[in-house]
């Protein structure tokens, strides 16, 4: 397992990690916490050392189940890295809810770490920009995060380069706590963000990256190619919207095209997706998600890709997924 420094901090995290985001659901309920501890224990047999989650995941409880999980498998707090992401809230009231206010934020860290069971959590996300708070507010609301020591480091997710500028330059002005890390989506149909609109800020502020949805919610593992299998992520509640994308003819083409260049190589087209998210040096972690141990260790297997994708490899790459 390689491992790099999240933007300038001097914290290390696994160049694969691993998220909670649907992991831990499974159609209508949500995996027993053994079951999420197999596949926390074969992501950390691999040499992962960074597990993603937020508060939104399944209204909580995949906290919850993460949680639990930690304490069967008895990991020492200084042997793993983990995270959530505050914004859309748990109670449908005024000030709870999508917002990114001082009252939601300093309740919502308290209630996740509760239902983690830990006294602090190593990275805090903003899920998304608040638009109807003022930014001065959220930056000092999360500064006083890391001061209050219930998070290490704090970040933002979705956010406009403009913003995370914005509240970095708050945060310089008044010597509070800056913005460390973004969580944007990246993959190979999802490129811009992260290699335009972001790229001065790796140099000028040392944004680091913690990438999601690095198989375009799989669609870039191929399994769509010939329509929808029943148990895909498109099939679960709630996740109707993703169908339209799954199913989009001019994106499973490129698929099609990718998977012969994996083949080319010996690999699946996952491992394909994954290794050319981690070429990536501005990738501070590629966060993987599985719903079986089995899962998590083909997923890791993209290490060994990654010596595959040469400059001709990645130019080839370009022209197909390049829209």
């Amino acid at each position: 397992m390689e491992y790099r420094r999240l933007g300038r901090s001097g914290l290390k995290v696994s160049v694969l990690s691993f998220g909670s985001w649907v992991t831990f659901a499974n159609k209508d309920q949500i995996a027993q916490a053994a079951e999420a501890a197999e596949c926390l224990q074969a992501a950390r047999d691999a040499g992962v050392n960074f597990f993603d989650n937020a508060e939104g995941y399944a209204a909580g409880e995949s906290e919850r189940v993460m949680g639990e999980a930690f304490r069967q498998l008895g990991w020492k707090r200084h042997e793993y890295v983990v995270s959530t992401k505050l914004f859309w809230g748990l109670h449908n009231t005024v000030n709870m809810k999508n917002t990114l206010n001082r009252k939601y934020l300093s309740q919502a860290i308290d209630g996740s770490l509760e239902r983690f069971g830990l006294d602090f959590v190593d990275l805090v996300f903003c899920h998304r920009p608040d638009a109807n708070t003022p930014l001065e507010e959220t930056v000092w609301a999360m500064s006083d995060m890391i001061t209050q020591g219930k998070a290490l480091y704090w970040g933002t997710s979705e956010w406009s380069a403009d913003e995370i500028r914005a509240a970095y330059d708050i945060a310089d002005k008044h010597h509070l706590h800056k913005p460390l890390m973004e969580q944007p989506q990246y993959n190979l149909f999802w490129r811009d963000r992260v290699e335009k609109e972001y790229k001065r800020l790796y140099e000028d502020i040392g944004l680091g990256t913690t990438i999601w949805s690095p198989l375009a919610s799989g669609l870039l593992t191929g399994k769509y190619l010939n329509g929808v299998p029943e148990g895909s992520r498109a099939t679960l509640p709630g996740y109707e919207w993703l169908r339209s994308m799954l199913t989009d003819e001019k994106r499973n083409a490129k698929v099609a095209e990718l998977k012969v260049i994996a083949d080319e190589l010996g690999i699946t087209l996952s491992q394909l997706s994954l290794a050319w998210c981690a070429k990536n040096p501005n990738v501070s972690t590629v966060i993987t998600g599985a719903s079986s141990a089995a899962q998590v260790r083909e997923n890791m297997t993209a290490l060994d890709a990654m010596p595959l994708l040469t400059k001709e490899i990645l130019d080839r790459i370009d022209v197909i997924s390049l829209f």
